[in-house]
C-alpha cells in the first residue's frame, strides 16, 4: 500500500480526472501520482459530486464559509449553533446550581459546629 503524499488543488483534480478518463483506474492512478487508494477514490467521488471546487483544502474552516450555501443549509447551522449553545448553558447553569447548594450546605455545617465546652485546663 503506497502512503499518501502532499497535493495541491490542480494536483487532485488532474489525478481525479486521469482516473475517470483511463475507466477508473485507481490502481495506475497510485503507481503513476504516488498517493494512496483511499485518497484517489475519495478525490474522483468528490469530483464527480461537486466538481472541481469539491477537492479544495478546507481543513480548519467552518461550513458557514463556504460561499455557496442555501438559505436552508445556513438556517440548519444556525440552529445545530444555537442548540449547542442552548446545551452549553443549560449545563453552565446545572453546575451553578449544584455549586450553590453545596455551598449552602457547607454554611449549615459550619454553624452547626459547637466548640467543646469543658475542655480540660492545661497545666
Amino acid at each position: 500500500m503506497k502512503n499518501g503524499r502532499k497535493t495541491t488543488q490542480i494536483e487532485r483534480i488532474e489525478i481525479a480526472q486521469w482516473v475517470i478518463a483511463n475507466d477508473l483506474d485507481y490502481n495506475g492512478a497510485i503507481e503513476k501520482f504516488s498517493v494512496s487508494y483511499g485518497q484517489v477514490y475519495a478525490w474522483v467521488k468528490k469530483f464527480k459530486q461537486d466538481g472541481p471546487e469539491a477537492l479544495q483544502d478546507r481543513r480548519g474552516k467552518d461550513k458557514s464559509s463556504k460561499p455557496n450555501l442555501t438559505d436552508e443549509e445556513k438556517q440548519a447551522l444556525r440552529i445545530k449553533e444555537l442548540e449547542a449553545r442552548n446545551a452549553y448553558l443549560s449545563k453552565e447553569n446545572e453546575v451553578l446550581k449544584k455549586l450553590k447548594e453545596i455551598e449552602r450546605m457547607d454554611a449549615q455545617q459550619s454553624q452547626n459546629i459547637v466548640p467543646f465546652k469543658h475542655l480540660p485546663k492545661k497545666r
